[in-house]
């Protein structure tokens, strides 16, 4: 069993837990579930921001502690300042150490669009995401069947929210396809043992469809990269631990940005 099987075991289990404190309709009667999500599109496109997907992430499975001080209205803002497109922000507890009241936290503080980060398994976590003021949710293609990405997709695109398709590779993309995405992502992290390799960016971005967005994830800690990125049509670049792991990550993107 890799430490991507154990991730999702123990998600089925977190699930269950949450759906047993939390209901539904307590979900639907929270803060921020009546809110229209902003545009992706709109954000990642906008000539005043630099399509970078800024992430807040405490730790990780194969990095351990990255950063245990950070605080997230601090972060989310001197990245929404130095100009990112997005925000992600990591609610898996037990591997990423975050919490609901990161994105909460991120939300109150931030008028960007906010990515869910999580490995999402039931249509729960969707309406979760709409309460804590999500705008964007991760569907990570090989965690979930094609059947799985059309549904979770249909229905959070019914509920206003963007969906960003993960994929690792050329099958998962061609298996995954389908109307009910907005953006599909390259992780070039193998989730698997967590090897990096950025090539599998600049190897599948041909075949994925224009009609999507196109993000590059992780691996990206070189401003020269993302203007490679850029030459060959990705139209957004996730970062995370690159920033995460400075004493400050808000101003390290700063630096980073002055460098594009």
């Amino acid at each position: 069993m890799n430490i991507l099987d154990k991730i999702v075991l123990r998600k089925q289990q977190e699930v269950a837990d949450a759906k047993a404190l939390v209901s539904v309709k307590d979900l639907e009667e929270s803060i921020y579930f009546q809110r229209k999500p902003y545009s992706f599109k709109e954000f990642l496109l906008a000539d005043d921001r630099t399509g970078i997907i800024a992430e807040f992430k405490r730790r990780s499975p194969s990095k351990g502690l990255i950063n245990g001080v950070a605080d997230v209205a601090e972060v989310t803002q001197a990245y929404n300042n130095a100009g990112a497109s997005a925000l992600s922000v990591l609610t898996d507890i037990d591997f990423f150490g975050g919490k609901t009241d990161d994105i909460l936290g991120a939300r109150a503080s931030n008028n960007i669009p906010i990515l869910r980060k999580d490995f999402m398994i039931d249509e729960y976590q969707i309406l979760e995401a709409k309460a804590w003021g999500a705008d964007i949710i991760l569907l990570i293609a090989s965690i979930l069947t094609p059947q799985q990405i059309k549904d979770f997709g249909k229905f959070a695109q019914s509920l206003g929210l963007n969906v960003l398709l993960e994929v690792h590779n050329l099958e998962e993309l061609e298996r995954s396809i389908c109307p009910n995405l907005d953006a599909i992502g390259v992780n070039n992290r193998n989730l698997g043992d967590f090897t990096v390799n950025i090539q599998t960016s600049f190897d599948l971005v041909d075949r994925i469809p224009d009609e999507f967005l196109k993000i590059s994830e992780s691996a990206i800690s070189n401003p020269k990269t993302i203007k490679e990125l850029k030459a060959a049509s990705f139209n957004g670049f996730l970062i995370g631990e690159n920033f995460m792991k400075t004493a400050n990550p808000g101003a390290a993107m700063e630096d980073f940005v002055r460098a594009l």
